[in-house]
């Protein structure tokens, strides 16, 4: 099913390009801006099994992704001048946002070089348990359980149950099985404490993602005392917050991440980001707390580029996904064309349900 949609995606993509649709539809569905979404940007790995890859693109890429952003008729600018183009209603250009989940090593070492050298604004949103070194990276945790084995049991609905993953295509479908599982669980704790499980049965040392893939606090110091550098808010344990039956607890998780970041960087956040990020981990409730709590922005994964409509929506903002499995520039052009998430919302404009 992953390559099914992977191959639908593409031929969709490469459909609008090729055919010049994306330019034609441009001035109808192109919006005033686009926010841009990345993680990792490292060197590609040799790994056959690589279930999260579309959470990385390479620095060749990134590069090439920059130098067309500069030869592009847009404005790249910081989420504070974003802010205020939407409330003034200064539309006279398009505008394009870069912004970074989670505040992973290799932005320092491979972006960040990048950025400067193009002289681009950017913003990162960090979990704070992960410099913390107390965070979960639990995706990438059930990702080296699968990898680290050729058979793997848990219990599911109270029943011991065992699967066979010694083949890269039995690692890949039974990955692309659990996380389908775990997302579909009702609360976050109960994600949590399988993967817990599932990492103390097969020996996969859950902190240790943290303490490899995750700044440091001395270096988000370093990075947000450049002007270029935006620090937001992404919780402090990254959950996903639709998940938290609590509404005090979402409401903690956003503004505990706030004040750490506040104490630690001198300066409070006025950005937010939610983690994961999709309509099954931040709706209504969570768009209403980050008003409350005073963020002038907050971000979701929701595919889709900015309307002048999003003035009245400012915590539901949608973002691109520049993603791992479809590198190639000619897709960047299309996405933030707006034709490629024109198709997927319907044509819709906001999407804050």
């Amino acid at each position: 099913m992953r390559n099914v949609k992977k191959t639908i995606i593409r031929t969709g993509l490469e459909t609008l390009y090729f055919t010049g649709l994306h330019h034609l539809m441009r001035p109808f569905i192109g919006g005033v801006g686009v926010i841009l979404t990345l993680h990792h940007v490292r060197p590609a790995r040799a790994d056959a099994f690589q279930p999260n890859r579309l959470l990385e693109i390479t620095p060749v890429f990134f590069e090439g992704l920059l130098r067309r952003l500069k030869r592009m008729r847009v404005d790249v600018i910081s989420l504070d001048e974003m802010h205020r183009r939407l409330i003034a209603e200064d539309f006279k250009r398009r505008f394009v946002c870069i912004t970074f989940d989670d505040g992973y090593k290799d932005l320092m070492e491979y972006a960040y070089p990048l950025l400067k050298k193009y002289d681009l604004p950017f913003a990162l949103y960090i979990a704070t348990s992960f410099p913390d070194r107390l965070g979960e990276l639990w995706w990438a945790a059930l990702e080296a359980v699968v990898a680290q084995n050729s058979r793997i049991g848990l219990m599911i609905d109270g029943e011991q149950k065992f699967f066979e993953c010694g083949t890269v295509a039995q690692k890949r479908e039974l990955y692309d099985a659990l996380y389908g599982w775990l997302r579909s669980m009702k609360t976050e704790d109960e994600v949590r404490k399988t993967v817990r499980d599932l990492c103390a049965t097969y020996r996969v040392d859950i902190p240790s993602f943290c303490r490899d893939l995750c700044m440091g606090w001395d270096e988000i110091v370093r990075l947000a005392a450049d002007p270029l550098c935006t620090i937001g808010a992404h919780t402090v344990n990254h959950p996903m917050l639709k998940k938290l039956s609590n509404e005090a607890a979402a409401r903690s998780e956003m503004e505990m991440s706030r004040s750490v970041l506040q104490a630690a960087l001198g300066k409070r956040p006025d950005h937010l980001a939610y983690p994961v990020g999709d309509p099954t981990s931040a709706g209504p409730r969570e768009f209403r707390l980050a008003r409350e709590l005073g963020f002038k922005t907050a971000v979701t994964t929701r595919p889709g580029v900015l309307f002048k409509a999003h003035r009245a929506h400012l915590t539901a903002l949608p973002r691109i996904s520049v993603n791992g499995e479809f590198q190639q520039q000619r897709y960047m052009k299309v996405l933030i064309s707006g034709a490629g998430t024109a198709l997927w919302n319907g044509f819709r404009q906001v999407n804050a349900a």
